[in-house]
């Protein structure tokens, strides 16, 4: 893991700055797209959008949303996370990760430690979240390995459990059982990172929602899996915890805007766990038809597809010094030059994982792009200009930045 990254940074994408200047050459070749009146297709697996209806739009106002709808957004919030309005509350966040710090900074004690597991690693977020609340990071795969950690270290504060890990593999309904068992045994804080996982576990792998689980906080996306946007977080949990992680949130402006009340009410108002399934489905026919075409690049999990940043640079022979998730960024720019194909790698800054991700396909985007051989033979085209870029540092640079001019670090 490179600082709070669980990848190696290289030479043309060294960090964060870089990530969002090819992020802005991105934004460039969208505008020159929609400017000569081609498509751009979100196939980020991710709704961000945020459309008012006609019936919202009085209700757009910081003061006004909270006390006509926040009622009904805590009792949504806990029925969409199996919480029990006697013992638990909720609120909304400006985005996942703003939870996750907001959570970190009421329940870990300054040099505090915390054991993170899933069947991956823990995502950047709560590794960040954990150092910025002056704690240790302690990662674990699985109950066993997370068992072992607590009876290893002398000190536990805080549990973090994921179980949809940025992987995308998941953790089996008797690990979580375990992993929850040992952590009330030690009597540790149990907080569940669900970004995704709240609706994939009980939708797909007929789990228990984030709270019946036995979490203390739990916090998903409302932009993620069956849910319609915005980009915001939604957090819940015992009451005394969330009554103390909204102070901190509101102190540190880590709070979502009262004003996106309505449209969090619609997006779980319209939440069914049918949705999850055909998205899970649809991904899977897309990555019936991208077998073969990407060689030894393509990896699957029961949720998603991976090209995998690793792959590319196999199959690429490519250049001396670039890393995988450059690699990963050059087929994400590819795509999106050659065909409008707007990928999760530059929705997430930085991306969590080296890999490019194709997941939760909705099945009318698929329909529009002349179904699923079509998009294969979209992506493996991409592919193969990827491979010809990734033989010079100066061709992946050009790629990813355009002309612009980066700053010498």
């Amino acid at each position: 893991m490179t600082g709070w990254l669980p990848y190696e940074r290289g030479q043309v994408v060294r960090d964060t700055r870089d990530d969002h200047a090819k992020l802005r050459e991105a934004w460039r070749v969208i505008r020159a797209r929609r400017d000569e009146g081609l498509p751009v297709v979100n196939l980020t697996g991710l709704e961000r959008a945020f459309t008012p209806d006609e019936d919202d739009l009085e209700l757009l106002d910081d003061e006004l949303a909270p006390a006509m709808l926040g009622e009904r957004l805590r009792e949504l919030a806990l029925e969409h996370l199996g919480g029990d309005p006697e013992e638990h509350d909720a609120f909304l966040v400006n985005r996942t990760t703003a939870g996750l710090v907001a959570t970190m900074q009421v329940v870990v004690p300054r040099a505090g430690v915390v054991v993170g597991v899933s069947a991956g690693y823990s995502h950047p977020a709560v590794v960040r979240a954990v150092a910025l609340a002056g704690g240790r990071l302690v990662d674990t795969v699985g109950a066993d390995a997370f068992a072992r950690a607590l009876v290893d270290e002398a000190r536990v504060d805080v549990a973090v459990l994921t179980r949809l890990a940025v992987t995308y593999e998941a953790l089996p309904g008797d690990e979580l059982a375990a992993i929850v068992e040992v952590a009330r045994d030690r009597g540790v804080v149990l907080v569940v990172d669900d970004a995704g996982g709240a609706r994939v576990g009980p939708a797909v792998l007929g789990q228990p929602r984030t709270l019946e689980l036995g979490a203390d906080v739990g916090v998903t996306g409302l932009d993620k899996y069956g849910v319609t946007g915005p980009r915001l977080g939604l957090l819940a949990g015992r009451r005394d915890l969330v009554d103390a992680i909204r102070a901190r949130s509101i102190e540190l402006g880590l709070e979502a805007r009262p004003m996106l009340l309505p449209a969090a009410i619609r997006s779980l108002e319209g939440y069914r766990p049918e949705r999850v399934r055909e998205l899970v489905a649809t991904t899977q026919t897309l990555g019936d038809a991208l077998e073969g075409r990407l060689g030894g690049a393509l990896a699957r999990t029961p949720f998603t597809l991976k090209v995998r940043g690793e792959g590319i640079l196999v199959a690429a022979d490519a250049a001396a010094g670039i890393v995988p998730v450059e690699a990963t960024a050059a087929l994400a720019m590819q795509l999106l030059r050659d065909h409008g194909l707007l990928t999760v790698h530059f929705a997430a800054v930085p991306p969590g994982t080296p890999d490019l991700l194709l997941k939760f396909v909705p099945p009318e985007t698929l329909a529009s792009l002349g179904g699923a051989d079509a998009l294969a033979s979209a992506v493996a085209s991409s592919f193969e200009r990827t491979l010809e870029v990734l033989r010079s540092t100066e061709g992946l640079r050009e790629l990813l930045y355009g002309g612009a001019t980066l700053d010498a670090r």
